[in-house]
């Protein structure tokens, strides 16, 4: 059973996948901060929150496709 905070965690992180494919970045990683925030144990929020932070500082190209490509290893 999912409880209310899982809810909440879910919810957040599908807003923030919404705002990311649409290259909204910014409002993206709010949603992963707030439902990080709500469960420090969300690695998928966490991931996608530093992918925000890499685009919000190198905005990919205008073909992006919403596939992150690692460009350091």
């Amino acid at each position: 059973m999912i409880n209310d905070t899982k809810r909440r965690v879910l919810r957040l992180f599908a807003e923030g996948r919404e705002e990311y494919k649409n290259k909204n970045f910014k409002a993206a990683l709010a949603k992963f901060k707030a439902a990080y925030d709500l469960d420090p144990e969300d690695e998928p929020s966490k991931i996608f929150g530093a992918r925000c932070k890499a685009y919000i500082e190198n905005p990919p190209s205008d073909g992006w496709d919403g596939v992150f490509q690692m460009t350091t290893k």
